[in-house]
C-alpha cells in the first residue's frame, strides 16, 4: 500500500503507530504566576551529549486553548522532564486530559511535587529519573496554523535518579522499568534485553 500523508485522513495515527516505542516526557512546569502544570508528551528524545540536550515536540494549541506546558516553558525558560515507570502509568494518564490552567495535575493524579535544585518548577518525587531543563530555543513547526507545534530544545542542567538505579557508571535498565508510548491507546513495558558490542572499523594494514 502506498500512502500520501497529505491526502490520507488522520495520517498521524499511522505515524504514531510506526515510530515506536516512544519515551514519555512527563513535563512539570510552572507559569510566571507560579501555577504548576504537569502533562505527558511522547514526541521526546535526546539530541546531543555536550551540552546534554533534549527535544520535545508540543502542540501549540489544544482546541482553541494554548497548551499550558509550552506557554510556561516559553515564559519561564525552565521545566522538568520526569520519566514514567509502570507504577506511575495510571497517574500519568490522568494528567493527559486538557484541564483549565488553574487545575493542579499533581493533586489530581495523586503525585508528589517536590522542589528542584536549579529550576523553579517542581519535579515528581515518584519518578525514577527527573531531568531539570533550561530552554535553548523553541523551533516553530507549521507556524501560524491551528496545528502548529513548538519543537523545544533544552539543556539538562541537573539530574535526579533513584539511588538503587545507578551504580556510578551504569543505569539499571530493568529496575528503571519505564514505559513507552505506542499507537492508539497502547503502551509498552521494557521486556527482553540483549547486548551487542559497538562495531569498530579497523582498516586493513
Amino acid at each position: 500500500m502506498k500512502i500520501d500523508p497529505k491526502t490520507q485522513d488522520k495520517f498521524f495515527n499511522i505515524l504514531k503507530a510506526v515510530v515506536i516505542p516512544r519515551p514519555i516526557a512527563f513535563v512539570s512546569s510552572q507559569s510566571k504566576d507560579e501555577v504548576v502544570n504537569l502533562a505527558p508528551f511522547s514526541f521526546f528524545n535526546g539530541v546531543c551529549y555536550d551540552p546534554p540536550t533534549i527535544s520535545i515536540s508540543i502542540a501549540r494549541f489544544a482546541g482553541k486553548k494554548p497548551k499550558d506546558s509550552l506557554v510556561n516553558i516559553e515564559e519561564t525558560g525552565e521545566f522538568v522532564i520526569n520519566l514514567v515507570n509502570r507504577n506511575m502509568a495510571e497517574a500519568m494518564n490522568k494528567t493527559a486530559a486538557e484541564y483549565p490552567s488553574e487545575v493542579n495535575e499533581f493533586e489530581l493524579a495523586g503525585l508528589t511535587a517536590t522542589p528542584s535544585e536549579l529550576v523553579k518548577a517542581p519535579r515528581v518525587l515518584e519518578s525514577p529519573v527527573s531531568l531539570e531543563c533550561k530552554l535553548i530555543q523553541v523551533v516553530p513547526v507549521n507556524e501560524g496554523s491551528r496545528k502548529e507545534c513548538g519543537l523545544v530544545l533544552a539543556e539538562v542542567v541537573y539530574c535526579h535518579i533513584k539511588d538503587e538505579l545507578f551504580d556510578g557508571r551504569y543505569v539499571d535498565m530493568k529496575g528503571l522499568n519505564v514505559i513507552g508510548r505506542l499507537g492508539g491507546h497502547d503502551y509498552c513495558e521494557l521486556g527482553n534485553f540483549f547486548k551487542m558490542k559497538l562495531q569498530v572499523y579497523t582498516p586493513e594494514t
